[in-house]
């Protein structure tokens, strides 16, 4: 007989190794790059909020990209070290549905999020006079908004017509979270229009953000090469190297496991990818936009410099 979804009350995850050893080593690496996330991602938003000279738009989106990449790690990371550490490898399947559910519209609002911040650098860059007016409070706190509204509903979207599938192909994810592909691997029957609703979320939230982020920067590229110093040619580069490097890393590995031939699907491969964008790159972000910001290393001194003497009269 087969099993429908209202019969399935948990899922398995299988996680990346069933070696004890292995497990326990994971577990350390997990907690480590967590406790990275969760220090470096926060001591960011902290800088931002509390350091008047980073209130400009750039920092108000690298700081919700802060707020989201802390909030990303969350939804994934907590479970991973639970599965490394214990026997029971389940997650009930309201705790799968909300997992799928938060993960798939943090990720949408991050690809909006980075689209919106290119085009911040577009207007700093190409329009420099005209960038405060234009890039005003209203609209960067729109932009940030429209990035949420769009990720979580379109998360709504694919999260309800996943979890209406039949699972009859047993409750076993071969995977470290309840992800869109293992999910639709144990699924059977109802995939009628499932792929059509896949390739225009993936055009909505991929594929649209990248045409926009491209866009801008062939203008930002325009702009540069217009300019006659070489050292305004290498500071205009410089105020958005951080970005693109986010953006590089982000996209190259959500288009990887999303884009290509299924022929050479290989899951093992594919727990490395999403390992990258769920856990390490939510880690990276914090030291892509600080370690060469001037006005973050500014704030960081500052922070210290007034909590020394604190310390020192305690």
């Amino acid at each position: 007989m087969e099993k429908r979804n209202h019969t399935v009350t948990e899922f398995i995850l299988l996680g990346f190794t069933r070696d004890p050893l292995m497990q326990k080593v994971l577990f350390v690496l997990f907690l480590v790059m967590y406790t990275l996330t969760v220090v470096g991602n926060f001591t960011l938003i902290m800088l931002i909020c509390n350091d008047s000279r980073l209130h400009t738009p750039v920092y108000f989106f690298i700081g919700n990209l802060s707020f989201l990449d802390l909030w990303l790690s969350t939804v994934y990371t907590p479970k991973i070290l639970v599965t490394c550490i214990s026997e029971d490898k389940s997650i009930s399947f309201a705790g799968c549905v909300a997992q799928f559910f938060f993960s798939a519209g943090l990720d949408y609002s991050e690809c909006y999020l980075l689209a919106a911040m290119a085009y911040d650098r577009y207007m700093a860059i190409s329009k420099p006079l005209l960038y405060s007016q234009a890039v005003s409070v209203k609209l960067c706190a729109f932009l940030v908004a429209a990035s949420y509204l769009g990720g979580f509903i379109n998360s709504s979207v694919i999260t309800k017509k996943t979890f209406t599938f039949d699972f009859c192909n047993d409750n076993i994810i071969d995977d470290f979270f309840c992800d869109l592909i293992p999910l639709v691997k144990l699924a059977c029957g109802g995939m009628e229009g499932y792929q059509a609703l896949m390739y225009f979320l993936l055009a909505s939230n991929v594929m649209t953000p990248i045409v926009l982020i491209l866009a801008s920067y062939l203008f930002i590229i325009a702009t540069i090469l217009r300019m006659r110093s070489t050292q305004g040619r290498l500071k205009a580069f410089s105020t958005c190297s951080s970005h693109l490097t986010s953006v590089t890393l982000y996209y190259g590995s959500i288009l990887y496991i999303y884009l290509r031939p299924q022929s050479s699907y290989s899951l093992d491969t594919d727990k490395i990818v999403s390992t990258f964008y769920t856990v390490v790159f939510p880690m990276l972000n914090p030291m892509i936009y600080s370690l060469r910001n001037k006005d973050v290393k500014e704030a960081v001194n500052k922070l210290f410099s007034k909590s020394i003497p604190i310390w020192r009269s305690t």
